[in-house]
């Protein structure tokens, strides 16, 4: 089968899918697969590698974005004989439905949620509104769209400040990776905060600040959804933005989280629960917040999380016993196993 690892992207999170790809070249089981690595420029554009057929084909990591072949991809390729799309991207255009939707429409078995998941997993107000409504407990926030920033930013921020309080979190509706999020301590960041927010988004969600662990579970499967044990990012100052997360490596991810066995059972249903209203499929990473006093809150469900063999989602799935060669595999069979299920929905009108 020929599986095209697509990454790079027209997002801020660009470096990080680089990294994941290079990681998962690693452990693909190359007996059963040819690689034609497809990079995404920052710019948009689709350059094609040479097939990889073993581990002695994988470029070094510095050139992973610098491929031999510089020829513009043809999606037709992807049409001929047995293929599947493996989308290793993260943030938009990539990981919010726009490059599913583009699979979808070509018929082109592919890895991952699908286009309604990958949309609402990474907006993040349409995402809370859906967990709200299954149900599920999330920190009070507000939204903010750039027309009313423009019309009236001093309302904005006393409204904000009023209903939400100090400390508060800024965040880009639709990034991730921590790119564009701000805490906020006083009225003095809180304008700063908002502009930065806006440099990536048209939307701003604001969210109340609270003292508290954030804890991951890992979601696989399509109808039959598996929940890994979950893991912890432990923190030694409240906020790690994208350099000490991807660059500098100063985040600790303990697996598994050192909570009580009762609270790590309903943290793995509360996951499950959140896959299934954002109707997701192949894999996610439901992120909660623990507070001092017990109390758990949704923060976000990522469709496609940080895969590079030092990320929380293969380190959680390896402690609950499924080592990282197994989980690449279980995911691209789990997108093939979608496609085949899909083309047995009729599209004849019953008469």
């Amino acid at each position: 089968m020929k599986l095209y690892l697509i990454y790079g992207g027209k997002s801020a999170e660009h470096e990080v899918s680089v990294k994941s790809a290079h990681s998962i070249l690693k452990v693909i089981y190359y007996d059963h697969y040819s690689v034609i690595p497809v990079y995404i420029t920052r710019e948009g554009q689709w350059l094609k590698a040479p097939a990889i057929n073993d581990l002695s084909g994988i470029p070094e990591f510095e050139h992973m974005n610098q491929t031999e072949t510089k020829e513009a991809f043809n999606f037709l390729e992807m049409k001929e004989g047995e293929s599947v799309a493996f989308p290793v991207l993260h943030g938009p255009n990539g990981e919010d439905g726009t490059v599913q939707g583009l699979f979808e429409s070509l018929d082109i078995p592919y890895v991952g949620a699908g286009v309604l998941a990958s949309a609402v997993g990474m907006d993040k107000i349409i995402s809370k509104s859906i967990f709200k409504e299954a149900g599920l407990p999330v920190l009070p926030y507000e939204e903010v769209h750039l027309t009313d920033w423009k019309v009236y930013p001093e309302g904005v921020l006393s409204a904000l400040e009023n209903q939400l309080g100090f400390p508060m979190f800024v965040k880009p509706a639709n990034l991730g990776s921590s790119v564009g999020i701000t805490r906020v301590l006083d009225s003095a960041q809180l304008q700063d905060a908002v502009e930065l927010a806006f440099e990536y988004d048209h939307r701003v969600v604001v969210e109340k600040g609270v003292k508290a662990r954030e804890i991951e579970v890992a979601v696989l499967g399509n109808e039959d959804i598996h929940t890994s044990v979950p893991g912890e990012l432990v923190k030694h100052k409240p906020f790690y933005d994208y350099e000490d997360k991807y660059l500098n490596q100063e985040v600790f991810r303990q697996v598994p989280s050192d909570i009580p066995e009762e609270l790590a059972t309903e943290l793995r249903l509360l996951a499950a629960k959140a896959f299934h209203a954002i109707d997701g499929s192949g894999i996610s990473r439901v992120d909660f917040f623990l507070t001092e006093e017990g109390d758990v809150y949704i923060n976000e469900v990522n469709t496609f999380p940080g895969f590079t063999n030092n990320s929380m989602y293969p380190r959680v799935w390896a402690k609950t016993g499924l080592p990282y060669e197994d989980l690449i595999e279980e995911v691209i069979q789990l997108g093939v196993r979608r496609h085949k299920d899909r083309l047995v929905k009729s599209t004849r009108r019953n008469k």
